[in-house]
């Protein structure tokens, strides 16, 4: 027990350096970037004068050396304070909490339709490596994974909001529909289907792919040998023996493109006006609003890292063989 709160410890630790150092070169780089944000700020209020600009500057603390403003972001995020957006007038926090909670609904949905399905398309492709089925997911997932995700979306969009008018065509929610905490929900998901098949291709490609090469190399593999030799069924050594292990680089995958998969939800929002992080982040980045998108940055950065920790941690679970090593 020593042993492993020790490690978690120094997992914990690392991850806080991770964070911390996302935090110096994110605030660097963005200073860097070209634009001035108390000139979209002046040019958003009507009327541009040097009086105005070096007044904004001043009032953000922009006026200041980069070393100071650095200073005092990093003083204020230990405390829980990601800075003022400068375009929406609200604490950066606040704002990026507003608009986190469509992004998570979307990337976990999106997420687990991809693993599942993905697995599944897998391990079916396995069984008959040189069949129609098995070539005919290989094309499939081939092109899912080619295609960009804006004009999936927008492929989807023509075919089942307008030719077959079955989904909506943006945003959450409709707004007009008077209905109870069901009726809500339902319609979240009924938004929610486009946008989530659209995410959930470009990853169901991959962990397609990766199931079937790993199902073929396991069922090969000297243990399937000895399990078949002894007797048992073939579905208790393909289920029991082979897909258990086959998933383990699938769940190392998972985790890894977790970050990859909160970028690819920026164009997918984009499409659908889906009001998550990914069109937060588009409009800061039009406004030059460093504040929000230096929270966006650090968020994006929290949760890969905490993808990764539960990755680990569901990787052994799904694996009894890896053992804390004791010191």
């Amino acid at each position: 027990m020593v042993s492993v709160l020790k490690i978690l410890g120094e997992r914990i630790a690392f991850a806080l350096a991770v964070i911390f150092s996302v935090l110096i070169l994110n605030f660097i780089l963005i200073r860097l970037a070209p634009g001035d944000p108390a000139s979209v700020i002046a040019g958003e209020s009507g009327g541009i004068t040097q009086e105005i600009i070096d007044a904004i500057r001043k009032e953000y603390g922009l006026d200041l050396p980069m070393h100071e403003q650095l200073g005092i972001y990093l003083g204020n995020a230990i405390k829980g304070d990601l800075g003022y957006s400068y375009y929406f007038n609200t604490p950066v926090v606040e704002l990026v909490i507003s608009y986190m909670w469509p992004t998570i609904l979307l990337i976990v949905v999106a997420t687990v339709m991809a693993l599942i399905l993905g697995t599944v398309f897998g391990v079916i492709a396995s069984r008959k490596p040189d069949g129609w089925l098995s070539n005919f997911l290989t094309v499939f997932s081939l092109i899912g994974y080619s295609a960009p995700p804006f004009w999936t979306g927008m492929l989807l969009i023509i075919c089942f909001a307008f030719i077959l008018p079955w989904f909506p065509v943006s945003g959450y929610s409709d707004v007009t529909l008077d209905v109870g905490p069901l009726g809500h929900a339902l319609d979240i998901l009924h938004h929610l289907i486009l946008p989530s098949i659209t995410l959930a291709l470009i990853y169901l490609a991959q962990y397609s792919r990766l199931a079937r090469a790993s199902m073929l190399e396991v069922m090969g593999s000297d243990y399937i040998r000895t399990a078949r030799a002894k007797g048992l069924s073939e579905s208790v050594v393909f289920f029991k023996h082979g897909l258990r292990n086959a998933v383990l680089p699938i769940i190392t995958i998972t985790g890894l493109h977790f970050g990859n998969i909160l970028s690819g939800a920026v164009l997918v929002e984009a499409v659908f006006n889906w009001p998550g992080l990914g069109t937060l982040a588009f409009d800061s980045l039009l406004r030059r609003d460093y504040s929000t998108i230096l929270g966006l940055l650090f968020f994006s950065a929290v949760m890969t890292i905490v993808a990764n920790l539960m990755t680990d941690l569901c990787y052994r679970i799904a694996d009894p063989r890896i053992k804390i090593k004791k010191r």
